[in-house]
């Protein structure tokens, strides 16, 4: 009974919404910088295999996508971290609230942290709101191509060649890239090859990816709030029960000489 006791009392100070979320951070995390990464390198062989055949005409697409790539490292690396900080505050705070009424006693260095980790989510789910927005730009191109593929292939039009998908006009590569546009055949190569299909398909998991990481955020945003109300809570709380305390003595003490004043006088 008293490791089942022990048992019960370990799980009861597990903070389970900070699991969760930290648990759909990372999963979101992993999933826009593991797809992101590798969909991105497959947007270069598309390009360069079939739209810029000039390396000098998506040199500077290629630098930014690398630095893209660069910037991925970043993200999964900062997040891995910030999340197990997210975490660990989530169990410093829990116990706070779990020990309110013993010995445990809030600090205002600790209340500050809590108050800045709000600032910081909060600031940090408003930009993850702009990577989510700006990782469906590939997914809005790719399916664009997706979709004039299909249409080419289920069109009754003998001359195919007509069909194209010029990508000069999305601002990817210069308008004096060459060939720059693909029509006919050559797109319906471009749709069935690996990298495409691919491609694709990461750049939409990576932005879904990117969306659950904004719900973790908004997740995490909510449980800081709430536990930094509660440790205010049980700092005002501490200061009542010192004060009161301080009283019942200093009337104790008022009383006790009471008590001998009048014995001396008797």
């Amino acid at each position: 009974m008293g490791c089942f006791e022990c048992c019960i009392k370990c799980l009861g100070g597990v903070p389970y919404a900070s699991l969760v979320a930290t648990i759909l951070c990372f999963s979101g995390v992993a999933l826009f910088c593991g797809c992101g990464h590798v969909a991105l390198t497959g947007t270069v062989t598309i390009l360069e295999s079939h739209f810029s055949k000039v390396t000098s005409d998506h040199a500077m697409l290629t630098d930014v996508i690398q630095l893209m790539q660069y910037v991925i490292y970043g993200i999964a690396s900062f997040f891995f971290l910030y999340g197990i900080i997210l975490l660990a505050e989530g169990f410093y705070t829990t116990s706070a609230v779990k020990e309110l009424h013993s010995e445990f006693k809030t600090t205002i260095c600790g209340r500050c942290i809590s108050g800045m980790f709000v600032f910081l989510t909060y600031i940090l789910g408003v930009a993850w709101l702009g990577v989510f927005g700006f990782s469906a730009v590939p997914v809005f191109l790719f399916y664009n191509m997706w979709s004039t593929c299909a249409t080419m292939r289920s069109s009754t039009i003998n001359d195919t060649e007509s069909i194209c998908v010029d990508v000069r006009q999305y601002g990817i590569i210069p308008w004096n890239a060459t060939p720059g546009k693909a029509c006919g055949s050559v797109l319906g190569d471009i749709c069935n090859t690996s990298e495409f299909y691919l491609s694709y398909h990461l750049y939409i998991v990576a932005c879904a990816g990117a969306g659950a990481t904004v719900i973790a955020l908004i997740h995490f945003l909510m449980i800081l709030s709430a536990n930094w109300a509660y440790l205010k809570d049980a700092s005002q709380m501490h200061a009542y029960q010192d004060i009161k305390m301080k009283e019942e003595r200093e009337l104790q003490d008022i009383t006790s000489r009471s008590k001998d004043c009048l014995n001396s006088y008797t």
